[in-house]
């Protein structure tokens, strides 16, 4: 871990010192105003120690109390690593203490602090008291703070380095199995055989028996980690396709198998992980907690897969712009919001259900049951993320309600497929029952993330992108057909088909906010998509956020991109208005790039 790099004579304490001076010659001691220099140097520090500091963090006390703390330490996890109190000039510092610890406040790593004093607590214990009025106690306190690790998040950095190390060989070993017990014991084959064959009808006819294989390691691997994060020990019985993957590993276990002493090389990262999780006070923590292992486990399990679907997180502050974006435009355009009765919305690559979660906050209490059981919708192909975007969707749900409700508005299903004219039994007959439900709904806001996947590097790697009869067929007569380019590969990259199928589920009216690769803005291959576009929507709003490495080589690595990537990134608002002879469609395009 980084240590802290502070120096009397450095510009960052000489700073600090100058405004509490300036502030002190304005007689101003309100703690709005004598806590902000210190905000700045916490600020600095966290940036040293790659970590991220969260001013007015919000966040629930043990016994379930929404508390606003002034500062959290957070790492790339969103874990706390500490908290900072600050009081002004004339508080009691010590009775403001006990005031917080009464009121619940954290007392794992938290400093205490007024521009002439500093209490450090560790472990619910006070550590330091000291006069930081003297630069070299100022600096004593900060290393202090930021030297300590809870023990739990110690344990945890180490175990999941171990994972990512153990993961690929402990897979490979429950592929192994798995495909001896295929060969020597006919009623297991009989079990596999009948799920490989409902996920080849399910998500993808072309569907090979070792991403079958693959999709039941990672179930195993990771059914604990569910389980006990979130506390939901009914997670494979209430989940319909963890209940039908359950199947499947029953019959691999069944007196040749043992579940438990098969893992066992796991349990100090299960262990870490449950305990890291802990730290988490509140379950926005747990969810971001959760959706990092997610990215963080697909990098060390299965790197192909994470290319192909273009695993990235997307940040929070992106899903509360996108959200706020499309309840201004329901209220400004349709007069319309998020709670209206007939406003269905769908996510068609929810990942983790970053999107869906964001959405719930905003709507009312008493249109939420309504909204969640009939108007909500989402799309997930790959299982963890479908695990993750259900247990995340649903712990909101109670959160909010204080009742536990399954979501049905999630299938485990490929968007692009749906397309397709007919499908057969999806998975089980109630994962059947959502996709038909939400194919007969009538959409009124599309929004998400799609994957946007270029084409590989590598001519030669068998990791492509798959091909959709209808939904290819519909490219080539659209955005194909009206380009003058002579290479067209770039559209078949799956964000241009999600883009098209996303105008055409809003029918005559709606809104699709999508955040993307910004390749179709101004690349000579996207000339037909561009002209589609304009065509189609009566308003059009791109906030170009840049980031394309390639294109740019003053950009050093990825840390310029939002998502870390190497291709532009773009949030892009499509607005259709029902469109009428007497009123036809305006073409009104506003582009912003934010460099």
């Amino acid at each position: 871990m980084p240590t802290l790099n502070l120096k009397s004579n450095h510009k960052t304490i000489r700073d600090y010192y100058t405004t509490l001076q300036q502030y002190a010659q304005q007689g101003i001691k309100h703690e709005g105003a004598v806590s902000s220099p210190f905000d700045t140097l916490l600020h600095v520090c966290a940036k040293q120690m790659n970590a991220t500091f969260v001013p007015q963090h919000v966040m629930q006390t043990a016994s379930g109390s929404r508390i606003v703390i002034d500062g959290a330490i957070l790492d790339e996890y969103g874990l706390p690593l500490g908290y900072w109190e600050a009081k002004d000039i004339d508080d009691d510092l010590a009775k403001a203490i006990q005031e917080k610890r009464d009121a619940g406040y954290p007392l794992d790593n938290t400093l205490f602090q007024t521009p002439q004093r500093a209490i450090l607590y560790q472990n619910g214990a006070e550590v330091l008291d000291i006069d930081i009025t003297a630069p070299a106690n100022l600096i004593a306190a900060l290393q202090y703070l930021f030297a300590y690790v809870p023990p739990a998040l110690d344990n945890w950095h180490t175990a999941v380095s171990d994972f990512r190390e153990h993961v690929p060989d402990l897979a490979s070993k429950l592929k192994e199995l798995i495909e001896q017990r295929y060969e020597t014991d006919a009623a297991f084959k009989k079990t596999f055989t009948d799920f490989y064959e409902t996920c080849r009808t399910a998500i993808n006819p072309e569907l090979s028996q070792d991403a079958v294989e693959e999709m039941l390691t990672q179930h195993i691997l990771t059914e604990r980690i569910f389980r006990t994060v979130f506390n939901n020990s009914a997670f494979t019985r209430r989940n319909i396709i963890a209940r039908e993957i359950e199947n499947v590993v029953d019959a691999l276990i069944q007196q040749a198998f043992s579940r438990e002493e098969f893992l066992k090389p796991l349990d100090r990262f299960y262990v870490a992980i449950e305990q890291a999780a802990m730290l988490c006070r509140d379950f926005t923590q747990k969810q971001h907690f959760l959706n990092t292992f997610y990215e963080k486990f697909f990098q060390g399990f299965s790197a192909d897969v994470a290319d192909t679907h273009g695993i990235v997180y997307t940040p929070q502050p992106i899903v509360d712009f996108m959200v706020n974006s499309v309840a201004h435009i329901l209220e400004t355009e349709f007069d319309r919001s998020l709670s209206d009765t007939g406003v269905h919305i769908i996510d068609p690559f929810v990942g983790t259900g970053n999107f869906i979660v964001r959405l719930m906050q905003d709507i009312r209490g008493t249109a939420l049951e309504e909204k969640y059981r009939h108007e909500l919708h989402c799309n997930e192909v790959m299982l963890l993320p479908y695990y993750i975007a259900s247990l995340n969707i649903e712990q909101e749900y109670f959160q909010r309600t204080g009742t536990y409700l399954p979501f049905e508005g999630i299938a485990l299903a490929d968007t692009f497929e749906l397309l397709e004219q007919e499908q057969g039994e999806l998975f089980t007959r109630e994962n059947t029952e959502r996709v038909r439900k939400q194919k007969a709904a009538d959409m009124f806001v599309v929004i998400g993330n799609p994957p946007y996947n270029t084409r590989q590097v590598n001519e030669n790697d068998n990791n492509k992108n798959r091909t959709y009869e209808t939904m290819d067929k519909l490219l080539r007569e659209t955005y194909s057909k009206d380009s003058k380019a002579t290479n067209k590969n770039a559209l078949s990259d799956p964000y241009v088909k999600a883009i098209l199928w996303a105008s055409k589920r809003i029918g005559e009216e709606g809104i699709v906010s999508f955040v993307t690769n910004n390749g179709f803005l101004d690349s000579v291959a996207f000339d037909g998509m561009r002209k589609h576009l304009a065509d189609d929507f009566d308003a059009i709003y791109i906030l170009d956020l840049g980031g394309n490495v390639r294109k740019n080589p003053k950009l050093s690595g990825t840390t310029h991109n939002v998502f870390g990537i190497q291709v532009g990134v773009s949030i892009n608002l499509f607005i259709k208005r029902d469109a009428t002879g007497i009123d036809p469609r305006t073409n009104d395009i506003f582009y912003r790039r934010i460099d």
